[in-house]
């Protein structure tokens, strides 16, 4: 279940960033809620790749109990890259969703249904027409018990899609690396700009 490829470069090989973070604006466009942790107590964080995260994103924002989101970068080696270097494929990053939520308003299973429902999590270093590196499918996770979730759901899942003539699921499940905030026109994109793009098709797959 933990998916590389030489797609991905090595750390010797990636863009070498920069020591400066993005300027962020810490407002989500949608509900006035700050984007920059440290988040109010017993708040939890989870975070997820599914593709270009314009689409992504507004899935999560969506649903109840998710108190707010961002996006950004993960699961390479360039510190503090740009949309414009990770496209490059150099950084090894990914495009990703923070999302923050209240357990007592809804579960991280909840939101690992979503994740699954919303792309197909078989197609490698794509995502319908957008590909590379940096559309590929993960779950980093923010503790051991999501670990454990993430795995145990991705289990139930393959069984569906294997029913349904998919083939293997091909998403990165592993601890949470260091997650790197996008660039301020890309935080709920979606919400900015309602006619853009969203590339995100689900395999009919349930969860519920």
């Amino acid at each position: 279940m933990f998916f590389k490829t030489p797609a991905i470069p090595s750390a010797s090989e990636a863009l070498p960033g920069r020591s400066q973070s993005m300027p962020v604006n810490n407002v989500n466009y949608i509900n006035g809620q700050p984007i920059l942790g440290p988040f109010a107590e017993g708040l939890e964080t989870a975070y997820f790749a599914m593709g270009c995260f314009w689409g992504a994103e507004r899935r999560f924002w969506e649903q109840p109990g998710v108190v707010t989101s961002a996006v950004g970068y993960a699961g390479g080696h360039t510190p503090n890259p740009t949309y414009e270097e990770t496209c490059t494929g150099m950084t090894g990053h990914t495009e990703v969703v923070l999302v923050v939520f209240d357990p007592a308003l809804t579960s991280y299973e909840k939101l690992l249904a979503v994740f699954w429902e919303a792309h197909d999590p078989t197609q490698g270093m794509r995502q319908g027409n957008d590909r590379g590196s940096q559309y590929r499918s993960a779950i980093y996770c923010s503790s051991t018990q999501q670990l454990e979730a993430a795995m145990a759901s991705a289990e139930s899942v393959q069984l569906q899609l294997t029913g349904m003539g998919f083939g293997e699921i091909t998403t990165e499940i592993m601890a949470a690396p260091e997650f790197f905030y996008a660039e301020e026109y890309h935080q709920q994109y979606l919400a900015k700009n309602p006619a853009g793009y969203c590339g995100l098709r689900g395999t009919g797959i349930s969860c519920g």
